[in-house]
This record gives C-alpha cells, structure tokens and sequence, in this order.
C-alpha cells in the first residue's frame, strides 16, 4: 500500500504573516523531511519566493519551490494548480510532505476540491488547512467580517452596514480552517486579543484550534501531522461566495495589483518613509517587495501592510545580478497607478 503525500494548506488574508510563517516551517521542519512548496504570488514579480528561497536548506531546495504567478489560485485551478501538482507527482524522487501558501486574495474553496481530482486524490490528502489572520489589522477594525469586531466609533458609518468583499473573502478563509493563526499577537494587548479571539471563533466550525504567534513562530508539531483528511469534508466548509453566487467562474475585481522598478534609491531611510506616505496617501492595502540599497552588499525585502512598514536585508546579492528596487503594489480596485508610481519614484537616486 502507499501513503497520500500530506500537503498544507496556508491561507490567509493580505499581509497576515503567511511568508513568514512558511519561512519558519521550513528552518524549522524536522532534519531529512523532504517538502515542496507551492507559491501562489498575486502580481508579476516573484517576491514570496525570493524571500523563502534558501531558508529551508536541504528540506525545501530551490527546485522543489513552484511559483504560481499567473493569478489568484482559485481562478487558475484548471489551468495551472492542477497541471502543477500532476508534473510534481510524476517526479521520480517523492516527497514527505507538501506546502501550499495562497494568494492572500485567494478563496479557497476551489482548491481544496481540487484534492478530489482522481489523479491527484490517489497520491495526496489535505493534512490541515491554516488560516493566519493579523490580530492588530482586526482590532482595528481592518478586513473583519463580523461588525462586532469593528471598533465602537466606526459603527455610525453606513458601509459597515454592508458586507464588504474583504469581509466575505475573510469569512471564507475562516470557515475552512482547520487551525486558525492569530499572528502579530504582541502588537495588541490581552484585553484586544481576547476580543479578537472571540470574533474569530464566532466564524469557525466547532473544534477548531486557535493559537497565538508573534512573527509566525509557531510550534511545527501544530503545523504539521493533523491528518484532517479536509477534501473529504467540503460539505461542512461552506463558501460565503458560492452560496451568493453559485458554482460560477469569479474574478477578482475589487482588487487591483501592479508592479514597478526603480534602477537606484536614495537611501533605505529614505525609500521607508516614502513607502510609508504612500500606503497613507493613496490606501493602498499592501505593498512588497526588494530593494537595492546604496553601500549594502545584501538584498532589503520589504514586507508592508496597511500602515506598518517592516523591512530586513534577507540575503546577499548573487553575482550578476541585477540590482534595483521591485515591488509590487495591492489595493481596492481602481488603483491610480499613475500617482502611486511618481510618489514612489521620490525615492530614486536623481544621476549627478
């Protein structure tokens, strides 16, 4: 008899710490357990997995990271999702194990039915779906689904009367999780926490785990070896969206994402506080990417979310590389691209 490949699913919403927490996965995963991670990266450039490349060493190689780089997963499930994991199974070497990091757009619905595709449902099985969510975004009301969870001085607003696609999205999230992630748990106090704890429950199916993480660290005995078998349990995992909308072909249209080069930066200070005022100016939801900066032989990646911009020189610069700035750019839709770019490109090293 053979053993289906347990694979992990990792969701979450914009900007919740999924990286990080795959980041920590593979430094952390137990000593010859072979994985292979799947990254489904929502713009054109390959962040995420610049970011994760190397981190795992000999448990996740840079050749068994896919990158799913032509859309959200769950509208590419067919064409690309599928194709993928039929090629990654007919590889002669097998895997112990499997990661999938969403799209934070991503609704996962559709990708977990595609575990019963016969092909792929005879060699894997779900192992346990996880949900990150930002406690310090919900506690300030941010991308919450219940109104509850929206702060007091908010509640006067007519559109909270209104469920918003962020809201159905993220209630979509929840309602398949297995284990849910409250990350960023120290940017919030106890009294916050447990709010935001109590709304996430509300969501959820009974049963399901709940832990608290500050920067993804989370014990990988609660990662992975759940066995929850999730493919075979669509039916109590109900979808906000397909329930509104039937078994339809989606899009995303309340978001918009692009991305851009900037040859050369004044300084890493200067590009920081840049970004900064243009996430405030122009509410752009999320922003990522990498940076050249002036003097520094390594590579700064820049992970931003709403207000809070982080940023930390993630590896040296390979020979031959070429050295510039890319990000990529998230928000509702319609971005103006136009003045999002002129105020990022503030941050360029005018030539002498």
């Amino acid at each position: 008899m053979t053993t289906k490949i347990p694979t992990t699913v990792i969701t979450g919403f914009l900007g919740a710490g999924k990286t990080t927490l795959v980041r920590h996965l593979l430094a952390h995963a137990p000593k010859g357990k072979r994985i292979a991670l799947i990254i489904n990266e929502f713009g054109d450039l390959g962040v995420d997995k610049d970011i994760l490349a190397g981190c795992g060493d000999e448990t996740c190689r840079e050749e068994d990271m896919i990158e799913l780089s032509n859309g959200c997963i769950c509208c590419t499930v067919a064409d690309e999702f599928i194709p993928t994991m039929q090629a990654l199974l007919a590889r002669p070497e097998k895997f112990d194990h499997i990661v999938i990091e969403t799209s934070g757009l991503a609704l996962p619905q559709p990708l977990i039915r595609a575990f019963n595709w016969p092909e792929i449902k005879a060699q894997v099985t779900i192992d346990g779906i996880v949900t990150v969510a930002d406690a310090s975004a919900l506690a300030e009301g941010r991308f919450a689904s219940d109104e509850a969870a929206v702060d007091a001085q908010r509640r006067q607003d007519e559109m909270l009367d209104h469920e918003t696609p962020l809201g159905e999205l993220f209630e979509d999230q929840l309602s398949v999780a297995d284990l849910v992630i409250i990350n960023k748990a120290d940017l919030v106090d106890v009294a916050t926490l447990a709010k935001v704890e109590a709304n996430i429950r509300a969501e959820l199916r009974p049963g399901v785990g709940v832990v608290h993480a500050r920067n993804g660290h989370v014990d990988i005995a609660a990662l992975l070896g759940m066995g929850m078998g999730s493919e075979d349990d669509i039916a109590n995992r109900p979808s906000h969206h397909e329930l509104e909308h039937g078994d339809q072909t989606h899009e995303h249209d309340d978001f918009d994402s692009f991305s851009l080069r900037i040859p050369a930066v004044t300084g890493k200070d200067e590009l920081l506080a840049i970004i900064e005022a243009t996430i405030r100016d122009h509410d752009v939801l999320r922003l990522k990417g990498f940076a050249a900066i002036p003097g520094a032989a390594a590579r700064l990646a820049i992970q931003a979310v709403g207000p809070r911009v982080t940023a930390y020189f993630d590896r040296p610069w390979k020979d031959g590389e070429k050295r510039d700035t890319a990000l990529v750019v998230i928000g509702q839709s319609p971005l103006d691209r136009a003045a999002i770019t002129q105020s990022l490109q503030r941050a360029a090293k005018v030539a002498a």
